[in-house]
């Protein structure tokens, strides 16, 4: 990773064109004041930079970088390439984005465009050579951000999909192998020539499906590695290049994404107020805005997981975000929570979005860190905390390597699987977010349980056949490997699942697993396929659980709480010589086991035929990983995380907050340093916790 500057950074985005009055000066004091060390400028305003059509204006920005540089604030400049200027959409209507073949994307958003199109291309890289060009070497500019949230339209546009035609012409050869590798025969879908290949309006065969969402993605990889390629003529080795992921949006694949880039930075936004509280009795559907403390985590870890190294964080929640009937700002405290809670696992900057809250535009009510009267108040207070805390923590918290007890396959091809033929349902209608639902309830599990998550791609794993981590490394360094929901996969993949457990490691497979093939086509063998010998179990039915089901313990093996229940699904699970460990209360589901396991070389295989409640989830993984195994997790309460990371210099540190109105208090079990605070506190001796808090502790 390009080297970045020292602490972690901390800051906003900073929109001084849109101020209704100048105000410059001041606003950098205040920045300065709050301990600010950088802020994003310039990615929003293409009209702005060239408000006509090849009539730039440059220098508006330069008071902006020159009154940053003198106070020690870094800049992140931005391209403007997502939000296209008017006259450019009056001039060339032809670069209009499609939803649907010939329906043009209205004109009034942003990213309304088919940034394919040569028109847009031409335009796009002369505003970037303009931007880039002017301030790549201003002193205070560390890095650029190319484009913004890429990928968030599927588009249908005539070219694009002409280009789709062409990719699976070089992908398959001849439409023959199509017709074999789709199964077009049935329905009467066999091509005879490409130009027989209808367009996705309509399409309802899966394996098309999964063919133009990946086609989707790598447009999005392509169009960012291009920015990234003209950015990198301007800049120096010691600044960076990256965009900002939005990881809900349908069309990225963010291994891919940031392989070109020099960082991974994400967007998370989450729910503020009693949805932190634990213990979290929340069941909120997640979407782009997430919800629950455990989704904080997850946000995090799947920031590192892009390219399994530490992150920036772009933007995130200053106050209360999502519009006008969205108003929940944060609880004192939370904010400092949710910032250390990220740097626990891996971020290399927290920057909120955004300064000051606008006073017009679409997002008028999404609160930035000053109010509509420009007036610090509450929420510049407890940023000015975070930021001084940052300050004192310095180089001692900057790249940290989060720790993890357990590892969890995440397959970008199985969501796209599972959103063409969703395994879930929401009444009555398919759950087209089934993946994620999964997984989520997986990852919760691991969180209720208090162990830490190391989230790895399945392309990270094996990729176009290629094994890129040995299965027995793997084994060694994380013990448990989660594979929820790996509906799309190659023989290569499960090979070295398999191989994995026979090292040593213990294999979970969740519901939906090893079922499809990389053309999402059930495969011929017994399910799990190549894996069922192995794991000592075998299923052909399956059903949907339309209620949730009781489920309990068998021998003893699980220590499950009352309440404990299977929902949404239940694989036909047969055993061979599998033990099971957890069975269904029901007359029709309980024929078949829950949660069998079974040996398997010097390791284990496990297998989840159900998607586990909370309460199942987390017994699941406290029998993988014994709490005591761990004496500082053994310290965790209901209310109270302990997460730990490892600096640079080899220095353990532990994270403890304080999920709750209630203090709480710690005992420590080895000896350790605030590093906030400079206290020494001894081994047995309690740490205490506020409302809302939050210990940075160095093992001594």
């Amino acid at each position: 990773m390009r080297q970045l500057p020292q602490p972690v950074l901390f800051g906003a985005a900073y929109y001084h064109e849109y101020q209704p009055s100048p105000r410059l000066e001041k606003d950098l004091d205040l920045m300065a004041a709050a301990g600010f060390s950088v802020i994003r400028v310039g990615e929003s305003t293409w009209s702005t930079w060239e408000p006509e059509d090849g009539v730039f204006d440059l220098e508006w920005l330069a008071p902006v970088l020159d009154g940053a540089y003198e106070r020690g604030i870094h800049v992140i400049l931005g391209t403007p390439t997502y939000a296209v200027p008017p006259w450019l959409a009056r001039r060339y209507p032809e670069i209009a984005g499609e939803r649907g073949t010939g329906q043009r994307i209205p004109w009034g958003a942003r990213q309304e465009v088919d940034f394919t199109h040569p028109a847009y291309l031409f335009h796009a890289e002369r505003v970037i050579r303009a931007v880039v060009g002017r301030y790549a070497d201003h002193r205070a500019v560390i890095g650029v951000q190319v484009d913004n949230e890429p990928g968030l339209e599927l588009l249908h546009n005539r070219g694009i999909f002409e280009s789709f035609v062409d990719h699976l012409r070089h992908t398959y050869g001849d439409v023959e192998t199509l017709n074999r590798e789709w199964g077009l025969t049935y329905w009467s879908h066999r091509l005879s020539t490409w130009a027989d290949l209808w367009t996705p309006d309509g399409n309802a065969q899966p394996q098309y499906d999964l063919a133009w969402r990946r086609f989707q993605a790598r447009l999005t990889t392509d169009f960012i590695t291009w920015q990234a390629g003209i950015v990198r003529g301007f800049t120096r080795p010691d600044q960076f290049v990256t965009t900002c992921i939005a990881y809900s949006r349908p069309a990225v694949d963010d291994p891919a994404l940031t392989a070109s880039l020099d960082v991974t930075a994400g967007n998370p936004y989450y729910a503020m107020q009693d949805s932190l509280a634990l213990p979290d009795q929340s069941v909120a559907a997640q979407g782009w805005t997430t919800s629950g403390t455990w989704s904080i985590l997850q946000s995090a870890d799947r920031m590192y997981s892009s390219r399994q190294e530490p992150f920036l964080v772009t933007e995130t929640n200053a106050g209360a975000i999502g519009g006008s009937a969205m108003n929940f700002p944060a609880y004192d405290g939370q904010w400092r929570q949710v910032a250390w809670a990220m740097v626990a696992r891996g971020a290399r900057m927290i920057e909120y979005w955004n300064w000051h809250t606008l006073h017009y535009g679409t997002e008028t009510h999404w609160v930035g860190v000053l109010p509509h009267d420009q007036i610090p108040g509450r929420v510049y207070d407890q940023l000015s905390i975070l930021g001084a805390e940052l300050r004192k923590a310095g180089d001692l918290v900057a790249g940290l390597t989060p720790d993890a007890q357990v590892g969890l396959l995440y397959s970008t091809a199985s969501k796209w699987g599972l959103t063409a033929q969703p395994a879930l349902a929401l009444g009555a209608e398919p759950d087209r977010d089934s993946y994620q639902r999964i997984v989520e309830a997986f990852y919760r599990g691991a969180f209720d349980a208090r162990v830490p998550v190391r989230i790895v791609h399945d392309t990270q794993v094996v990729r176009d056949g290629t094994e890129l981590m040995d299965p027995g490394e793997t084994a060694r360094t994380l013990s448990v490997l989660l594979v929820p929901a790996l509906y799309v996969a190659s023989d290569h993949l499960l090979e070295w699942l398999r191989r994995y457990a026979e090292a040593g490691g213990h294999l979970v497979l969740g519901p939906r697993s090893a079922y499809a093939d990389e053309e999402a086509r059930a495969r011929l063998e017994v399910k799990p396929a190549l894996l069922s010998k192995a794991a000592g179990v075998s299923y052909q039915e399956f059903t949907n659980l339309p209620a949730p089901v009781p489920v309990r313990s068998v021998g003893g093996a699980l220590d499950l709480p009352s309440g404990a229940h299977a929902t949404g699904w239940a694989d036909s699970l047969v055993v061979a010589r599998a033990e099971v460990i957890v069975e269904y209360e029901h007359p029709f589901v309980g024929t078949w086991p829950a949660v069998v396991t079974a040996a398997h070389g010097e390791g284990r295989i496990s297998t989840v035929g159900t998607v586990p409640d909370a309460n199942l989830a987390r017994a699941l993984v406290e029998w993988l990983v014994p709490v005591a195994e761990d004496a500082w997790r053994a310290v965790a309460t209901a209310s109270v995380t302990v997460y730990s990371a490892t600096s640079g210099e080899g220095r353990r540190l532990r994270f403890l907050h304080n999920w709750s109105w209630e203090p709480a208090g710690v005992v420590v079990p080895v000896g350790v340093r605030d590093a906030l605070t400079d206290d020494i506190i001894e081994r047995d001796h309690e740490v205490s916790l506020g409302p809302w808090d939050v210990r940075v502790l160095v093992e001594e």
